[in-house]
């Protein structure tokens, strides 16, 4: 059985997707980028701060769907240059201390000019 994911405490869905989709004991989150919850707004100046709200915002999709960071399996990770790298990982490492699998690449460009952005499968709790 298939179940769509959707809180108010992480930033509505930019696009014709959903926060996250359940099936069965897996979590598969959309890529989440730095947008404030509350305001739709990008969040943050620069890759610290953007990478926080990034994390925070997966932290609550994953709530609402009955799991945490502790349970991410794997993630992929989009950074706009990849020098952010090891800024970026400081604070990846603060939010996923189980160490998921986990890919990550530079890209051209991100939805809404975001530093970053990071998608998990996770397991239910």
């Amino acid at each position: 059985m298939r179940m769509k994911i959707q809180t108010n405490k992480a930033p509505a869905a930019i696009g014709p997707y959903s926060q996250a989709v359940v099936i069965g004991n897996l979590i598969f989150t959309s890529g989440q980028i730095p947008l404030n919850p509350e305001t739709g707004l990008l969040e943050g100046n620069d890759i610290v701060e953007q990478t926080h709200r990034v994390c925070k915002n997966l932290q609550a999709v994953l709530e609402a769907s009955g799991s945490s960071l502790n349970n991410a399996v794997k993630t992929v990770c989009f950074l706009s240059k990849m020098e952010d790298f090891a800024a970026f990982n400081e604070v990846y490492a603060q939010y996923f201390t189980e160490k998921p699998a986990r890919s990550c690449v530079a890209v051209k460009d991100l939805p809404k000019g975001a530093l970053v952005e990071v998608e998990v499968i996770a397991e239910k709790e």
